[in-house]
């Protein structure tokens, strides 16, 4: 599963807690890895994967939105990892939490 990938090495890569949803008790800062769509061609996976970093203020929440990039691009060191490109990234702060978060958004192609 591509998303278990990625969340195991941006969890070692980064000094926030990641996970696959938002935590019950969640900390200032955290990441949420979110799997939205994907594309198979010859065996060949495409997965876009969003990636939401929330911090305790708007400024926060961008500093980790950019360490999560520099985590997913450093991904494609691994071998089950062809390519990792930055679709968008943008502020998406969550308006019912009124929690501050930026959400990336990437194009991560893999082997089966």
């Amino acid at each position: 599963m591509i998303e278990k990938t990625i969340l195991d090495h941006i969890s070692a890569t980064l000094q926030v807690s990641c996970g696959m949803e938002r935590p019950a008790n969640a900390p200032a800062s955290f990441v949420v890895v979110e799997k939205t769509g994907e594309s198979r061609t010859n065996r060949i996976n495409t997965a876009i994967l969003a990636v939401q970093s929330y911090g305790a203020t708007l400024y926060e929440a961008a500093c980790l939105n950019e360490d999560v990039k520099a985590a997913m691009f450093s991904a494609q060191a691994l071998p089950e990892i062809a390519a990792v490109r930055l679709n968008s990234d943008y502020n998406f702060t969550d308006t019912d939490t009124k929690r501050y978060r930026y959400q990336a958004v990437f194009d991560v192609t893999y082997y089966d």
